[in-house]
């Protein structure tokens, strides 16, 4: 297994911690369309804040090597598919970069291979949706010229406690022989342990199950606050007093978005459709997070009200863009959701957040990074993600005078505050 050469599809959030973490033990070459990264990667700057400079310098040019052409890799033996998985505009699972990832693959692929997929999909993928295809292309045997496996990614972005080597790993197999071959390549590596799930539809479906609980527990606290709100009561008073007993679930009301939580719900409930039986629970989760935006902006319109003020040219301030804390990942974002709605009430808005990657803030927001909010300036103001550099600021220093400040996350702890 020494010998062994690794190819890494997808550099992203999963993709390179995955490299750096097989590059300490064997040969790998990561594979990215996106020139930009590798150029980036190459000069030691991760633009995902996962590794440090120090880190990439350790593996890079050594025993990680980066690339965006596939002939690079045409000598390695295993292929690691890490690219993410979206939804279309209609909430459908787009598999557009899983199926162009295993073309690529299979431009490449010998007999004895092995291809792995990470990326988060509805049981069945793999072995309906992707085999085909590397059938098709290569005119190999399934299980015989070649073999896949399955093991879910379990990346937390921004997270630096629980990295990818602490982490239980399930794993999956096409064969017996490619279960145990891969459950002792991620064993040479994951200090956390190795599951070893019986089929590869059982580690897609428990995958895609950990966010849909998680979604769904969200949901329960998040129509918790709805209803609170209107009986006067404080949410996070009504948990903390609920939280006492040894067997409560402590989950907190927010915003929810990401490529995990808020999206891959959609998959499952995709696959069960197909199958004829509408998810109730899951879909109704979906509709309860979805609504958060509109919900706070509609709380901070009411108390501009009773202040006898207008959201119209109101000035507002969110702090945070990102979808979660101390990250710079913006993909699907539920701020901007809270952004757009801001705006369609007429209030006049800034984004503050320091952590957010800078192009895809313009991209999404329309407008350059504001790189210090003022003081005295606004009529509310928004504590959506709890970035810990967020701590060094008063939001009552920027009111411009009597004002709304509503901290979402509870970051702040403060009675004169709208929470949700």
């Amino acid at each position: 297994m020494k010998d062994l050469k690794i190819a890494i599809i997808g550099l992203g959030y999963v993709g390179l911690p995955l490299a750096a973490a097989f590059a300490s033990k064997y040969q790998v070459i990561g594979f990215d369309i996106n020139e930009k990264r590798i150029t980036e990667l190459n000069k030691g700057l991760d633009s995902t804040n996962e590794l440090t400079p120090e880190q990439l310098d350790k593996v890079i040019g050594g025993s990680l090597k980066l690339t965006t052409v596939l002939e690079d890799v045409s000598d390695c033996t295993t292929f690691i598919v890490t690219v993410p998985t979206p939804v279309t505009s209609s909430k459908s699972p787009d598999l557009t970069p899983v199926v162009k990832a295993t073309e690529s693959v299979s431009k490449v692929l010998k007999k004895g291979d092995t291809v792995v997929y990470e990326s988060t999909v509805y049981p069945g993928v793999t072995e309906e949706v992707c085999v085909p295809i590397l059938e098709e292309k290569t005119g190999l045997k399934f299980n015989k010229d070649f073999y896949v496996g399955y093991s879910p990614e379990r990346i937390n972005p921004g997270d630096k406690k629980h990295t990818i080597t602490k982490i239980t790993k399930v794993v999956s197999g096409s064969t017996p022989e490619t279960l145990k071959d891969l459950s002792e390549l991620y064993g040479s590596i994951i200090e956390a342990g190795i599951y070893e799930a019986p089929t590869i539809q059982t580690a897609e479906a428990a995958k895609v199950i950990e966010n849909t609980q998680r979604d769904i527990n969200i949901a329960f606290v998040n129509e918790l606050s709805i209803i609170f709100s209107k009986m006067g009561i404080d949410t996070n008073e009504v948990l903390k007093a609920a939280g006492t007993k040894w067997n409560f679930l402590n989950f907190f009301p927010g915003l929810v978005g990401g490529h995990c939580i808020g999206v891959d719900p959609y998959y499952l409930a995709f696959k069960s459709e197909a199958l004829g039986y509408t998810p109730e629970m899951i879909l109704a989760g979906r509709r309860i997070n979805d609504s958060m935006p509109t919900f706070i902006v509609s709380q901070i319109v009411k108390q501009l009200l009773k202040q006898n003020k207008t959201s119209q040219n109101a000035k507002a301030l969110i702090l945070g863009a990102t979808f979660k804390e101390n990250c710079p990942d913006l993909r699907n974002s539920k701020v901007v959701d809270v952004y757009k709605e801001l705006r369609e009430f007429g209030f006049l808005v800034d984004v503050f957040d320091p952590e957010a990657d800078a192009e895809v803030f313009v991209k999404e927001y329309g407008f350059e990074k504001l790189k210090e909010p003022a003081n005295k300036h606004y009529d509310v103001v928004i504590l959506a993600v709890s970035h810990s550099s967020f701590k060094s600021i008063n939001p009552k220093d920027l009111l411009a005078n009597e004002g709304v400040v509503f901290d979402v996350k509870g970051f702040y702890d403060d009675p004169d505050f709208l929470y949700l």
